[in-house]
């Protein structure tokens, strides 16, 4: 059974950093694509990024291009999100998903099969 933890997530300034861990396990995850996404109160939930596991390549929306950047640690079956140059509109509660299909693209939330129970982000301005 697939397993996503998501860790890091906290209180922080507007212009601050934060990084975003996803521990994964169950499985060797060589063929899958993980993403992140979040979702703030009384909004649909929003695609951040995602990672194709076999090679690295990532995805962003332009809403954080440049700002977010995704990365992972095959050994350790883990993912991360850092974060810079956070704005109060950042808040929300931030999920990993994974999913065992890499050749989708990845920014919809049904690309996915598995997620995690979620970190809350809030930046105060």
């Amino acid at each position: 059974q697939v397993q996503l933890v998501e860790s890091g997530g906290g209180l922080v300034q507007a212009g601050g950093s934060l990084r975003l861990s996803c521990a994964a396990s169950g499985r060797t995850f060589r063929d899958w694509r993980m993403g992140w996404f979040r979702q703030a109160p009384g909004k649909e939930r929003e695609f951040l990024g995602t990672i194709r596991w076999s090679d690295g390549n990532t995805r962003y929306p332009d809403s954080v291009l440049g700002r977010f950047t995704i990365s992972r640690d095959s050994a350790k079956s883990t993912m991360f999100l850092q974060m810079n140059s956070l704005k109060p509109e950042d808040t929300g509660v931030y999920y990993c998903a994974a999913g065992p299909r890499d050749h989708v693209v990845g920014i919809s939330r049904f690309d996915y099969d598995y997620w995690g129970q979620g970190t809350q982000v809030a930046v105060s301005s």
